[in-house]
């Protein structure tokens, strides 16, 4: 959970405040398709990713669709809270159209390094090659690691309780991550974490993000600073200093 320390007065907010326009979008998207699992079961075996069927029947389009699927309502829960609270303020960053792309780049990145890891002579790789991975792990990892770069020391509370940097929190996760794709991971694509994570390090590093997005949060950034001197509070002083402000 971030905390955004005021100037004057601390204070702790729950997320970034109100949903940005792709992020609402994404949500949607993801419960409109866990309705249709609910009702038609099929859409899981369909759209779900399964190696197998990429590599043998070139179901290319799982690839994507995996995304939009989750197993429970926990599953899709968790994950579109993380998607609210990591991604807005990426968003406001980045602007719109370079956050949908980074999503999508993340996510299919993390799908085809799920298919590749599965073809490798490795137990754990075997077990993936038959099994049918969904959830929007690969990209909101992506996130995360995106998070970590741009607000690195930025307080993440893990469990709701220990605040620790957001580049160390991506640090443990992608550790556990890693470790869990080594071995029986309980039905969790870790692989696929890895990817998202992966992935994201490597457009990070050779993409950029648009000029013109990165002025203009500067820019409400700015605004928002200069709002914020006009409700700081002097305490102290004479009775006679009559033009002193508080609010």
């Amino acid at each position: 959970m971030p905390r955004y320390p005021s100037r004057y007065v601390s204070s702790y907010s729950f997320g970034p405040g109100g949903i940005s326009t792709a992020i609402k979008a994404l949500i949607g998207a993801n419960i409109a398709v866990f309705l249709l699992q609910f009702f038609f079961p099929i859409v899981t075996d369909v759209l779900g990713l399964r190696p197998l069927f990429v590599v043998r029947y070139f179901w290319v389009w799982q690839l994507a669709t995996y995304m939009f699927l989750h197993g429970g309502a926990f599953h899709i829960i968790f994950n579109m809270l993380a998607l609210w609270m990591f991604g807005t303020e990426l968003e406001r960053t980045w602007g719109t159209r370079y956050f949908l792309k980074f999503y999508a780049v993340t996510g299919i990145g993390a799908g085809v390094l799920t298919v590749l890891f599965s073809l490798l002579p490795f137990a754990p790789a075997q077990q993936l090659l038959r099994a049918n991975v969904i959830g929007a792990s690969g990209a909101i990892y992506g996130l995360l690691l995106a998070y970590a770069l741009w607000f690195p020391d930025r307080p993440i509370y893990m469990y709701f309780v220990f605040p620790i940097p957001a580049k160390v929190f991506v640090a443990i996760i992608g550790a556990i991550a890693f470790l869990s794709s080594l071995g029986d991971s309980g039905g969790v694509a870790s692989a696929t974490h890895l990817g998202g994570l992966a992935v994201a390090y490597v457009f990070l590093k050779t993409g950029r993000v648009h000029p013109l997005a990165e002025l203009k949060y500067r820019y409400l950034k700015w605004k928002i600073n200069r709002l914020r001197k006009k409700f700081d509070v002097y305490s102290g002083g004479r009775a006679d200093d009559y033009d002193r402000r508080v609010h």
